[in-house]
């Protein structure tokens, strides 16, 4: 897709939103009450859904756990019917373990392990429907899901996409946008301290424009930083007002 169709003379996108402008986020806490913490969020077409299980004890071999903090476990996974392509996909593939791994990087930097030792947290995501930013989408869920359980965090963690066209740098892209064939960066941050938790590019892009993209990806992230505050407050009023009922 050429970069004209992703970016009108106007500085419009396909999807009507500004350059720097993010996609709709709306999220539930305490999806399912089996789980220690839940979360269901929505970002623009991307749903994803996140349950966390722990801190409990370690589980299968005892040489896994470690002796001064938490083992974080995380498995990502699509459903049959998230993209138009209605193919198996099943949880050891290739993509679905690198995102794993990707998660779990992005969590020990942020989740206090160090207050569980011995112990294990399971995180489990699932996209249930894909339009790009699926690796953001299952930070963010994943995010509430944490705050839902009760585990400690140094903040919270969100995660946006940012991309090039025409030299002009795209917040939070669409899946028309990622496969575009420009260059596409995820990046996951710890807002308030300003620490990145995770970057990620699979293209090449000249140096001058990664300042660029960078902080167009982190300016995106605070945004989502203000919607999921708004979301874990508006959790915490409803149930304040049911317990004291």
């Amino acid at each position: 897709m050429a970069g004209l169709e992703l970016l009108s003379d106007q500085g419009y996108r396909l999807d009507g939103r500004k350059a720097s402008e993010l996609r709709k986020v709306q999220a539930r806490m305490s999806v399912f009450a089996q789980a220690d913490g839940s979360a269901y969020l929505e970002q623009g077409n991307t749903k994803a859904l996140a349950v966390v299980y722990g801190p409990h004890e370690t589980r299968g071999s005892r040489s896994k756990s470690l002796h001064d903090r938490a083992v974080i476990n995380c498995q990502y996974s699509m459903a049959t019917f998230s993209t138009a392509e209605r193919k198996r996909r099943p949880h050891g593939d290739r993509k679905s373990s690198e995102m794993s791994l990707h998660l779990k990087q992005t969590f020990e930097a942020a989740v206090l392990t160090e207050l569980y030792p011995r112990s294990q947290i399971d995180i489990y995501v699932k996209i249930l429907q894909a339009d790009g930013g699926n690796y953001s989408a299952c930070v963010n869920a994943a995010t509430l899901a944490l705050v839902d359980a009760g585990i400690p965090m140094r903040d919270y963690v969100c995660a946006c996409t940012a991309g090039f066209v025409e030299d002009t740098p795209l917040a939070d892209l669409c899946h028309a946008e990622e496969s575009g064939g420009g260059t596409a960066l995820a990046l996951a941050l710890l807002p308030r301290s300003g620490n990145i938790a995770l970057l990620q590019m699979d293209a090449r892009l000249h140096q001058d424009h990664l300042d660029a993209l960078i902080e167009a990806a982190m300016t995106a992230c605070k945004g989502v930083s203000k919607v999921l505050d708004g979301v874990v407050r508006q959790h915490l009023e409803e149930v304040s007002v049911l317990t004291r009922d």
